[in-house]
């Protein structure tokens, strides 16, 4: 096999970072072992959280021997990690369209396996990245010194991929047993490398945000975009190398598919921004969906945006679905900080089918005061979201994985450079705001979604045309690209 480390589109890596690429792999090894010789097992087993829904099974590594047989016809392996959430999100709009278009989704998450060199690695990256994140939203220096420039260029270089592909090595030996004539979706560009390193036949590499950067390049695979800005970027490898231009990547490597989004959101589309409408007509409390990232930063944030609101809340002008994912310490919190909380609330915690009961209700149903979210289990934290969208009518996110989402969207401070582009492209296509990055700027889009009706109607209204241009099919597309690889 060609070394991935070396001529990444055909472009030469310097002896100097290859050399450095090497010793990172090293690293790894002197400290989490080199398993590359151990026949690790696989195995099928029903997830207990998105079975039910849209037919999730999990692959599971070194647990055994199962009962469920691999489905070489209709079986896609859905490859991601936990790193933040917006990798689990774009997974699961994976799966739900796999599921819609008659598949069957494996989920294999490179991050949750015992014992392996490839979780150890996995799992130690993720721990700096959210450490990090955190430190971006406490230390105006450490953002603006480490934090924005390595999200914004450091991750952009070709140098980054070529340790990355070195990483990835150590992550192949997890793939021994899955068949290898499975096509896969890497929603991280991890599971996209170690697929390949791993003799995996037909790899698409599902790439995210909209700031093109070498960290996401997986050559060998077919990389899809969501936004055409990110597709010119790709296709030049525009500013990966600060000294020269570079070899760009063959054009039957890269395809723009829109926007990774569940099949439940986009087929509810029309009806969904209709209620919205209908309620604010209606003088209904407006429902706003405050998220937090799976990092747990922006704690502050809430607590600011919350407090503000609560005075709506109490006169019926507002209700709050305010999410914590798996960090109930956020919750704890923000009732410590802020005076009538938690008597205004009521909390959905740990009962998934209480949580999606209300889910459900809530589309056709009335809402009043602040409900809150909190579950343990990974789907549900991150998934929990996602059922709220339907019935939320305005989403307060920082602008990462969420920006592409087909819902009205205040957009607050990003967490790394690489994120704006996300707010960019939603200001564009209209259905979110531009960034906002102080809390005066939030509290006036609050106010504005609150005291008029313009806004939203715009936004609902470009998202339904949105729909009927393919803008959120992209999940579709790449599902179908990845089982239509193996008729090539």
């Amino acid at each position: 096999m060609d070394d991935k480390s070396k001529v990444i589109f055909g472009n030469e890596i310097s002896k100097k970072n290859y050399k450095k690429a090497v010793n990172s792999k090293k690293k790894y090894i002197s400290k989490y072992s080199d398993d590359s010789e151990t026949e690790y097992t696989a195995k099928l087993v029903d997830n207990p959280v998105l079975h039910d829904t849209m037919g999730v099974i999990d692959l599971r590594v070194n647990e055994g021997e199962g009962d469920i047989p691999f489905d070489s016809e209709k079986g896609v392996i859905v490859g991601n990690i936990r790193m933040g959430f917006g990798h689990y999100r774009i997974s699961m709009a994976m799966a739900s369209a796999a599921h819609a278009l008659g598949y069957t989704p494996y989920w294999m998450d490179l991050n949750s396996y015992k014992d392996t060199t490839c979780t150890k690695v996995i799992s130690s990256q993720n721990d700096l990245y959210s450490l990090g994140s955190r430190l971006s939203q406490k230390s105006t220096i450490f953002n603006k010194v480490v934090w924005e420039p390595m999200n914004y260029e450091g991750f952009r270089q070709l140098s980054y991929n070529s340790s990355d592909q070195k990483k990835a090595e150590l992550m192949a030996p997890v793939f021994c047993n899955v068949p290898k004539d499975i096509p896969l979706i890497g929603t991280h560009v991890w599971p996209a490398q170690a697929a390949l390193h791993a003799g995996m036949k037909y790899v698409v590499n599902a790439i995210p945000d909209n700031w093109p950067m070498a960290l996401h390049l997986a050559q060998g695979a077919v990389h899809t975009v969501q936004t055409h800005q990110s597709y010119m970027g790709y296709r030049i490898l525009n500013g990966f190398n600060k000294k020269t231009i570079l070899n760009p990547m063959p054009a039957s490597d890269l395809v723009y598919t829109g926007h990774y989004i569940d099949h439940e959101l986009v087929a509810n589309i029309e009806q969904d921004c209709d209620a919205r409408l209908a309620r604010k007509r209606g003088n209904k409390p407006m429902r706003f969906l405050l998220t937090i990232g799976g990092a747990g930063a922006q704690r502050e944030l809430f607590a600011k945006i919350i407090k503000y609101m609560l005075p709506s809340v109490k006169n019926k002008k507002a209700a709050l679905y305010v999410n914590v994912g798996d960090y109930k310490a956020v919750w704890d919190e923000l009732v410590d900080r802020i005076d009538g909380l938690g008597e205004l609330s009521v909390t959905h915690f740990n009962d998934w089918n209480d949580t999606t009961g209300f889910c459900e209700s809530a589309i056709d149903g009335e809402v009043e005061g602040v409900h809150a979210f909190w579950h343990e289990n990974i789907f549900e934290a991150v998934y929990c979201t996602n059922l709220l969208m339907r019935s939320a009518d305005v989403l307060l996110t920082k602008p990462s994985e969420l920006a592409f989402y087909p819902i009205p969207k205040i957009f607050l401070k990003r967490i790394g450079g690489h994120e704006r582009w996300g707010a960019i492209h939603s200001a564009e296509m209209g259905d979110g705001t531009l960034e906002c990055e102080d809390i005066p700027h939030i509290l006036q889009m609050v106010k504005l979604f609150l005291t008029e009706e313009d806004t939203l109607a715009y936004m609902c209204e470009r998202i339904k045309e949105n729909k009927k241009s393919g803008l959120y099919n992209g999940a579709y597309e790449v599902v179908k690209l990845a089982m239509g690889l193996k008729d090539k």
